[in-house]
């Protein structure tokens, strides 16, 4: 343990401290012209000592930052789960849309429940397979940090175990309980096992393995597992560091049995309630003194930190939660983490996805947007944008990479004076190159007045207060914004100080290139020797005065809009626009090996590559490369409307291509001046993205699917119900001593149906149940054909006595009670054996006979759709045929003619399967997101009924009509086939004697000229299956 086998570093970090404060300016001089001799010296330190975790030297770490073949990483990371979006030609698209966020990692769960549905029996095919990611990620250049599990949590049921461990393990979950590991262990290795080849010290993209997840170390048994674990790994050859995510400030697993490599902290700080969406928490300003305090040795990492916010049952929706977590968030929190010195960080979620199928726990329905930067239809919101100004500043700052934190406004900054006490400030500088970053934001963080203050800030030419040239730096509520002092940027260019914020700095072809931005409606300041011989802006909004020897200062007022040239020389260009218009520019990685190219890392931006140009324009700009011997920029990428195009380039470049045609019309811009690379024009969005249309759903075919319910009907195949001992947490209640959980049975996942059996004798007139679905489940109850009443009302368990219609029970007679129940998934955390079924019957007078269950056709050890997996489908009796598949033959099951909105015949209680076809004709070469809509988009129509919605056979919405709030159930390319036959089904559950009427609808959501490529479909249509 690191502990152990390494001296802390918090005492060489408190003496390098200390050198710094001694070498502080003494005074605070605002006459720069004369501070040479209070002027800040530097002289380069030496690195702390690396540490690593013995197994390679590929990764190591200090203090500040992990290193990656010997270069510091800031990894800058978000969560992308590829289970809930099952097409593996799309996780390109997302990990694309990554890297041109300035994004260089994805962290990704892998679900133990979906990869592991038997004992024994794994499955590393199809959507659930590892490698296609991590071809993926090489391909687009993004470092992987993977977590496996077995316990992801991830709002998904069972917190990702595999659902007949549950059942089957006897001791405690997450323990060093026998029966657990010998449950985990087969899982685990095969998770080795497909990713030996692809660590990063094979040239892969995976740099950290993460040992489960949020949990604690005490009692011992728990440490003991995570020990077990790590020993698991490290034996079948994982060499990468093991890392922990830690829920909230618990100190776990940083020393002390099963003690990772790097440890990290898991913070929400705005929590899960969307319902009131503009009100904040304030930001937490712990954090840097809990790292300093708990592994100062260690880089400070945060695996999770809030990207957005899942929704529950009845929630407003993820809309409300893209505004809870929105821009303005990501620009005061995030910045906060950045004030505490945190170097590796993941956003939680990036992309949220679809939760398909028997993916989510009780606590969520089928979307997974999370109100994320991605959206589940993976279009871009306004928070990417907000990402992606933060990533590109990141990935252009190498300085940043490396920064002591010397002090905040709360405690004191030794050399720093803050004008305005509503303003706070924190300090972090780079020891090296003496850069400094003072990150601002307003003392109250959930303030939204506007307020503006001067800071006087040691540089490298003395004392300075800022601004120079205006009355203040303002700051808008809920803002934040990074101050630079003494900032490089590309081959031999600085900026004194800025109070405008990086966007983009660097070399471009022979210039270095300098891109800020700031609110129109602020003034903005920074002074730096303008380099070469070129052209200053002309407007009477940018000022510019001589200062400090050689150096400019420029004032932009406010007023601002659009791309402002600032200075065009041979050597230099600056660039300065509103943050709106920064967003639209990229800065794609062009491959450009050179002698420190790290083999098999050549697309990854910093150990691949430094080459780069800046697009301006297009939705997205997915990928660059140079041709011709330099002359032609091939770009890839996707229009959402016809654009103005902006291309800062090398010089060699006069043409351009995009997604393979050529761009006509190109021209140098006058403020080029002939100097070439600075280049316009226009993109075009081709005519065919007007074309797409959805078509009409119509057609409808029904049968009824609850014939479990008839006169007659024959349940002998079904499983007897008979276990009187359970390993499930929560024991039975009350009956007879017989276990009515459905796991028990084989039966894990989606709807489960049970019959109970009596011999009539006239006496019994009720029959009291407690069922169990999980939160917000339901539950109808039949006494022989005839329908008593439904059950839901948000609980997970729901005790009633259903009392039977007079006349329904047969004398002498076999008597059936039928309970159909919707399973919504396992808990998470401690609850994962979670008694979903009947935890307590009891007839009014007498017993029942037998009882007898069925779920999904084979349950978890004979399922027969092996490629839509473990989590597709449930109990109901449609499902068990096959009918939602395509291909299936709807004349053999006696379906008729009725539209959906026509809702069951019976216009009662009941169950109908509603199928119907659609042809697509998508044109090639777009990227259509595309939505199913139930009762147009109403997300709680008060209609009594559930649906569950298959396309082309896969499970792709859970729809609760009288909660909500989904409606609108976003189905990607691949599950949908674009040119071809799709099938629709409508599994249709009316809960009570009120006739249904749902509508639904498809609808385009988005349609962008371009795409990630051509997108593979895998939907194997109906074959005979065992009818139960």
């Amino acid at each position: 343990m690191l502990w152990r086998r390494y001296p802390s570093w918090a005492l060489p970090a408190l003496v390098s401290l200390c050198l710094v404060l001694l070498t502080w300016p003494a005074t605070i001089n605002t006459n720069a012209s004369s501070t040479d001799g209070a002027a800040v010296h530097l002289a380069a330190r030496a690195d702390p000592p690396r540490k690593d975790d013995g197994f390679t030297d590929v990764v190591q770490w200090d203090n500040y930052t992990i290193f990656l073949h010997g270069q510091r990483l800031f990894l800058h990371s978000g969560e992308f789960h590829t289970f809930r979006l099952p097409v593996p030609d799309l996780w390109l698209d997302i990990f694309q849309k990554m890297v041109a966020a300035g994004f260089n990692a994805v962290s990704i769960y892998i679900h133990m429940g979906a990869t592991n549905p038997a004992p024994g029996v794994l499955d590393f095919n199809g959507w659930r397979a590892l490698q296609p990611i991590y071809d993926a990620a090489k391909l687009a250049g993004i470092l992987i940090v993977l977590r496996p599990g077995p316990y992801i949590n991830a709002e998904t049921t069972a917190g990702g175990i595999a659902h007949w461990a549950t059942s089957l393990v006897a001791g405690t979950l997450r323990t060093n309980a026998s029966d657990w590991t010998a449950a985990y262990e087969p899982y685990i290795d095969g998770i080795i096992k497909e990713t030996l080849p692809n660590q990063v010290t094979e040239g892969g993209p995976v740099i950290a393995v993460q040992v489960d997840n949020e949990y604690s170390q005490s009692p011992i048994t728990r440490a003991e597992y995570f020990a077990n674990l790590e020993k698991q790994y490290r034996d079948g050859g994982i060499v990468v560091p093991l890392t922990y995510n830690d829920p909230g400030m618990g100190r776990n697993f940083i020393n002390g049995t099963g003690a990772v490599d790097i440890y990290g902290l898991d913070s929400y700080p705005q929590g899960f309630d969307c319902s009131n969406p503009t009100h904040w928490a304030p930001v937490v300003t712990s954090y840097h003194q809990y790292h300093a305090t708990n592994n100062p040795s260690e880089p400070w990492y945060m695996p999770e930190f809030q990207g957005g916010s899942f929704d529950p049952w009845g929630g407003p929706g993820y809309d409300a939660c893209e505004v809870l977590t929105g821009p303005d968030f990501q620009d005061v929190f995030y910045k906060n983490n950045w004030a505490s010195n945190v170097k590796l960080i993941s956003y939680y979620m990036l992309y949220g996805g679809t939760s398909w199928g028997g993916f989510p726990f009780p606590g969520v329905y089928t979307s997974y947007d999370y109100g994320s930067s991605i959206r589940e239809t993976r279009a871009l919101s306004a928070k990417y944008d907000e990402v992606k100004r933060q990533g590109l500043f990141l990935r252009s700052s190498p300085a940043f990479r490396k920064t002591d934190w010397v002090g905040d406004s709360a405690g004191g900054i030794p050399g720093v004076n803050v004008s305005n006490s509503a303003a706070f400030a924190t300090f972090l500088r780079n020891p090296d190159t003496g850069t400094g970053f003072f990150i601002v934001r307003q003392t109250d963080s959930t303030s939204t007045a506007t307020i503006s203050f001067n800071i006087t800030v040691p540089t490298s030419k003395g004392t300075l207060t800022l601004p120079q040239t205006t009355s203040g730096i303002a700051l808008h509520g809920r803002q934040s914004k990074v101050l630079l002092t003494d900032y490089t940027f590309g081959a031999r260019s600085s900026v004194l100080y800025s109070t405008a914020s990086v966007f983009f700095a660097g070399a471009i072809g022979t210039r270095d290139v300098l891109f800020l931005f700031g609110d129109a409606d602020q003034s903005h300041e920074f002074a730096l020797a303008l380099g070469g011989s070129g052209a200053r802006v002309q407007s009477s909004r940018v000022h510019f005065a001589s200062a400090l020897r050689g150096l400019t200062t420029v004032t932009v007022l406010p007023g601002v809009t659009g791309l402002v040239t600032i200075w065009d020389s041979d050597t230099q260009l600056v660039l300065f626009a509103d943050p709106v218009t920064a967003a639209t520019f990229w800065a794609p990685a062009i491959r450009a090996p050179t002698r420190d190219t790290v083999a098999g890392f050549e697309t990854f931006w910093q150990f691949g590559t430094n080459t780069t140009v800046l697009v301006g324009g297009p939705y997205l700009v997915r990928n660059a490369s140079l041709a011709e011997g330099g002359r032609t920029l091939a770009l890839r990428g996707d229009l959402n409307a016809s654009v103005a195009l902006t291309v800062i380039a090398p010089p060699s470049v006069t043409g351009m291509t995009w997604n393979g045609a050529r761009v006509e019309g190109l021209r140098a811009t006058t403020d080029a001046r002939g100097r070439g690379g600075f280049l316009t024009g226009h993109l075009a969005e081709r005519a065919a993205v007007k074309g797409v249309s959805a078509p009409k759903l119509t057609g409808w075919r029904f049968a009824d699917s609850l014939p479990e319910v008839g006169a007659g009907f024959d349940d002998s195949a079904w499983t007897v119900a008979d276990h009187t001992t359970t390993n499930i947490t929560r024991k039975p209640l009350f009956g007879d001593g017989r276990v009515l959980f459905g796991c028990d049975y084989g039966f894990c996942e989606g709807n489960v149906l049970w019959r109970g059996h009596f011999n009539g004798t006239g006496s019994e007139t009720s029959v009291n149940l407690t069922i169990n679905g999980g939160s917000s489940f339901a539950a109808s109850v039949w006494i022989n054909d005839q329908f008593i009443s439904t059950v839901h009302n948000g609980a997970d368990q729901i005790n009633a006595l259903f009392p039977f219609p007079e006349g329904s029970v047969k004398v002498g007679q076999d008597n059936v009670v039928t309970v159909l129940q919707d399973h919504m998934g396992n808990d998470e955390d401690s609850n994962e054996k979670s008694a979903r079924g009947i935890p307590g019957f009891q007839l009014n007078s007498g017993n029942f006979t037998t009882w007898k269950v069925q779920g999904k056709v084979g349950g978890y050890l004979n399922f027969p759709d092996k490629v839509r997996g473990i989590m597709n489908e449930g109990g109901l009796f449609g499902e068990r045929q096959g009918w939602h598949l395509p291909g299936f033959d709807l004349s053999s099951a006696n379906f008729t003619t009725r539209e959906l909105s026509a809702g069951l015949p019976s216009g009662g209680a009941g169950v109908g399967f509603f199928v119907t076809t659609f042809e697509l004709d998508v044109p090639k070469g777009t990227d259509t997101m595309m939505s199913f809509v139930f009762d147009g988009g109403v997300g709680n129509s008060g209609q009594a009924y559930r649906a569950l919605l298959f396309v082309n056979g896969w499970k792709f919405g859970k729809r609760v009509a009288n909660v909500g709030p989904q409606a609108s159930f976003p189905v990607p390319p691949g599950i949908l086939d674009y040119n071809g036959k799709n099938t629709v089904a409508v599994a249709l559950w009316a809960l009570n004697g009120t006739a249904v009427s749902p509508t639904l609808d498809l609808v385009i959501d988005t349609v962008l000229d371009g795409g990630v490529g051509p997108i593979s479909t895998n939907n194997p249509g109906w074959a005979p299956r065992p009818s139960v």
